[in-house]
């Protein structure tokens, strides 16, 4: 079974404070490789999202079939798109 490539992408930042992790709009974070350096509060959030991915599942989207999901920081409130390509074993 091929695993698709997940990729996480910092696309707004709704809060009134910034990034406690550093994180600024446009970053990209490649699940796989890169996913140590995404804060591990929009991890915890994100993990169930990229897990359902993973293993054929669907998720509601936006209208573009994009799928986005907040950090739980009610101060920073970053938003994030995960975008799934296909990958490799």
């Amino acid at each position: 079974m091929k695993k698709p490539k997940i990729t996480i992408t910092l696309v707004d930042q709704k809060g009134t404070q910034g990034c406690h992790r550093g994180h600024r709009i446009g970053d990209s974070f490649d699940f796989d490789t890169q996913r140590g350096e995404l804060c591990p509060m929009a991890m915890h959030v994100a993990f169930p999202y990229v897990d359902i991915l993973r293993y054929g599942g669907k998720l509601p989207s936006q209208p573009d079939g994009s799928i986005r999901f907040c950090c739980p920081d009610v101060d920073v409130i970053n938003v994030f798109k995960i975008q799934v390509e296909e990958g490799t074993e």
